[in-house]
């Protein structure tokens, strides 16, 4: 390893740590990636941040090691999110959730933070409805208003027009089925059990009854006293703890007990549980009356792989894929799987890519049709075309993209065009601003990109549309990001968060047609727009508003499915404006870097960045108790309350919980009386799942645990204590992005290294804004994972919906 000038050859820990870690199943970003590359430059750690007696030490030098080619990964059943923290920025619940109790899984520490995405079930019914209450109201609306307009439409959507053979087969048998005209079993050679109506009652005798279909996110709600003896005792007389009897009815509903004594895979829908623990209690209900090819069985497995899928981000997964994961949990038929599933309206099928020409027909039915692919994998390529894609998705993402590309395009192309913003332009704080401003004016919808000092131009031009008159404000992900819009602004009136707009809780409210009373709307944050909130957004503007979605394209994607805003810029379906306005200083350099593959060393001559080298977990999580409780505060009088860690992973020996433990017995030691926590202690938040909200605890009653976040008063009822509240001193990237704090410690203990891509480096090391410290004991993985390992593709329908869609004035 080569030493950079002035550094100590030997200084810079790489020796293997002794407490490593398997890359959780759901943990860090980057998980799926064991490659590692190049790293880089800083100054000497402030004070004694790297040990008393020890010589300043830089980052390792620049030889980058050869990448792997890494073939894309399917996101299977033991496979976590590439590019996406699953703990608590995803709804979780803990390690300890009931899910763990029912099995012992080996992996139950992971799996159980990320398959409680939908966990806000658990919460009880309270007088008001509280802000994550009213955003599922808005997205429950949101669908029902989708389900109502196709209803009115004629034609069939236009995915999928294009296939022929066994997956033509299947696109129509899920429409005739939906519908209603025919039973599924026509569409196949080899007959299936006739299909129920889609959602039916349950029969309590029926052998093989039908299956409920789960709420995309459930309501909270309190469930009936009997509703829950029923769930308790059908769990005992199956082996699960009755603790799961609350989440049970949360996501089943009221006759989940008779659910799941004639279903007992339903199981599975709740969150924590996995396909194992669901087999056990369904072998101790069912006895020899079940089997691995029970229909009950494969089509519970296909929804609980898609809905995996959508928390790596996923809106859709290949059909091959999923056959391939269902051979791995021993289903003998994955094709009669997929069937059955599509058939039982458990998912969607869905065409990608050319439309096959009518010669490919009798292609499409040969070689492809013997194999028995039941997705048309076995369709002829063209080699000068790419080929059909056949995807299956849950309808609540299919419904979600669908309409939210309908809804861009109405934006695209209501608004009035001849806007007079010259003056206002001209008046512009700087040239992008100013092009941002007349590109506004010519413009229903808007992309705008740019680091961390572009958001000045955003800022710039709700002023500028402010002084014209115009109704406009401008949306953050976080508290955080909207007090600095509103203080860039200068008003604090014109920044609200997405989630307190779409809740009706901030912002303007809405007008008598029931739309947001705006004329233009400014999404910060963009990368964090998921595609069920931008459905809900976008069906919330009126004709005419106009919409600029702005961001930093190299930050983590949504901890909700889908990728939203870099569809809607790969698919070029409106103006887009990049920010010409640099990150200043040297953490603003050494961020850019990265945005570009490339990791230098910087000249911080404030020490504004400085690297201080581990051996081992262990000694990582006495570097940082150290950086944040006395060198940083020590050489940059920044508190430690306002200096945030960040690392890549939950679990391990220097994850979250790890760091968490070590800096509350050293800044806030105490007994942990509120449910673990105690008056002063940091925390976040998880209102909703995908948000995480930072806060402190100020103390605890009869209603729960009270926090302050972000100066809002915030009342956590006891029973939710333990699902959405994690001690905060240490975050995920996930959970710090779009928030910045004076000071930021990133931790990469050795067994980091798995976890690391470029977008991860670049969200981690962007969050501070006057210091950085990299406690590194990764060696050459960090460079690597930035100059190799970009962001995990997600599979969506987004970008292909609106380039089809007519949008005669989207800039080429």
């Amino acid at each position: 390893m080569t030493a950079l000038p002035g550094e100590t050859p030997g200084t810079v820990g790489t020796d293997t740590p002794q407490d490593t870690v398997s890359p959780p199943d759901t943990g860090a970003e980057g998980s799926a990636h064991a490659d590692a590359p190049e790293a880089p430059g800083a100054t000497e750690p402030p004070g004694d941040a790297a040990g008393a007696g020890e010589p300043a030490a830089e980052v390792p030098g620049t030889d980058v090691a050869a990448a792997e080619d890494r073939p894309a990964e399917v996101p299977d059943a033991e496979t976590g999110p590439a590019d996406a923290d699953t703990d608590a920025e995803d709804g979780s619940a803990d390690d300890d959730a009931p899910a763990e109790e029912s099995a012992g899984s080996p992996e139950a520490d992971a799996d159980a933070d990320a398959v409680t995405a939908d966990g806000t079930a658990e919460a009880p019914a309270v007088p008001e409805l509280s802000e994550a209450q009213a955003e599922l109201a808005a997205q429950r609306e949101l669908r029902e208003r989708i389900e109502k307009r196709k209803a009115e439409k004629t034609a069939p959507i236009a995915a999928g027009t294009g296939l022929s053979g066994t997956a033509a087969e299947l696109l129509a048998a899920v429409r005739a089925v939906e519908s209603g005209e025919k039973s599924g079993t026509a569409f196949f050679d080899s007959p299936a059990p006739a299909p129920a109506a889609r959602r039916p009652e349950p029969a309590a005798t029926a052998a093989q009854p039908p299956r409920a279909s789960v709420p995309a996110a459930p309501a909270p709600q309190a469930a009936s006293p009997e509703a829950l003896d029923a769930v308790r005792a059908v769990l005992v007389a199956g082996g699960a703890p009755e603790a799961l009897a609350r989440p049970a009815v949360g996501v089943l509903g009221e006759q989940a007990a008779e659910l799941l004594r004639t279903d007992p895979w339903q199981l599975l829908a709740v969150p924590g549980v996995r396909p194992e623990q669901a087999d056990g209690f369904a072998r101790a209900l069912l006895g020899d009356g079940c089997g691995p090819d029970d229909g009950r069985r494969t089509a519970a497995l296909v929804g609980w792989l898609l809905e995996r899928a959508a928390l790596q981000g996923h809106t859709a997964l290949d059909a091959g894929a999923v056959r391939a994961a269902l051979a791995e949990r021993a289903v003998g038929d994955p094709d009669a799987a997929v069937r059955n599933a599509v058939e039982e309206g458990v998912a969607l099928v869905f065409q990608e890519g050319d439309d096959l020409e009518p010669d490919d027909a009798e292609a499409a039915d040969g070689e492809g049709d013997e194999e028995g692919s039941a997705d048309g994998s076995g369709l002829a390529e063209d080699a000068d075309r790419e080929p059909a894609q056949v995807l299956l998705g849950l309808d609540r993402y299919a419904l979600a993209e669908e309409s939210l590309a309908d809804g861009l395009a109405r934006l695209v192309n209501a608004c009035e065009k001849a806007a007079d913003w010259a003056e206002a332009a001209a008046a512009a704080p700087s040239p992008s601003a100013a092009e941002l401003i007349r590109t506004t004016a010519a413009a229903g919808l808007v992309a705008h990109s740019g680091g961390e000092a572009a958001r000045a131009e955003p800022a710039a031009l709700i002023a500028a549309a402010r002084s014209l008159g115009l109704r406009a404000l401008g949306a953050t992900h976080s508290e955080d990001g909207r007090r600095r819009l509103a203080a860039a602004v200068g008003d604090p009136d014109t920044a609200v968060t997405l989630a307190g707009l779409l809740s009706g809780a901030q912002g303007p409210g809405r007008d008598e047609d029931g739309a947001l009373a705006l004329d233009l709307l400014v999404v910060l944050d963009a990368p964090q727009l998921d595609v069920e909130n931008g459905a809900v957004l976008v069906e919330a503007l009126a004709d005419g508003a106009r919409l600029v979605l702005s961001g930093d394209p190299g930050v983590l994607g949504s901890a909700g499915a889908g990728r939203v805003f870099a569809d809607v810029l790969a698919a070029r379906a409106c103006p887009q404006v990049v920010s010409r306005t640099p990150d200043p200083g040297p953490i603003g350099e050494l961020v850019s870097g990265i945005g570009i593959g490339e990791l230098h060393q910087v000249d911080a001559p404030g020490k504004e960045v400085v690297i201080v080298p581990v051996r081992d977990a262990g000694e990582a999580v006495h570097r940082t108790v150290q950086l944040v409780a006395d060198s940083v505060p020590r050489a940059f009088s920044i508190p430690a309350e306002e200096t945030q860690v960040i690392t890549v992973g939950h679990g391990g020996a220097a994850g979250t919980r790890a760091l968490n433990e070590a800096l509350k017995q050293r800044l806030n030691p105490g007994p942990g009386r509120f449910g673990g926590f105690d008056p002063g202690d940091r925390v976040v938040h998880v209102p909703a799942p995908g948000r995480a909200v930072p806060g402190v605890v100020r103390s605890a009653d009869a209603e729960g645990l009270r926090l302050d976040c972000g100066g809002v008063p915030v009342v956590v009822p006891q029973e939710r204590v333990k699902s959405s509240v994690r001690h905060g001193w240490a975050l995920s990237a996930h959970q710090a992005a779009g928030m910045r704090w004076p000071a930021a410690v990133v931790v990469l203990p050795g067994d980091a290294a798995q976890g690391l891509s470029r977008p991860w480096v670049y969200t981690a090391f962007g969050r501070g804004e006057r210091h950085l410290s990299v406690v590194h004991g990764v060696d050459q993985a960090l460079p690597h994972a930035v100059a190799h390992i970009p962001a995990q593709e997600r599979t969506t329908r987004l970008r292909p919906l609106l380039e089809a869609l007519p949008t005669p004035d989207a800039a080429s």
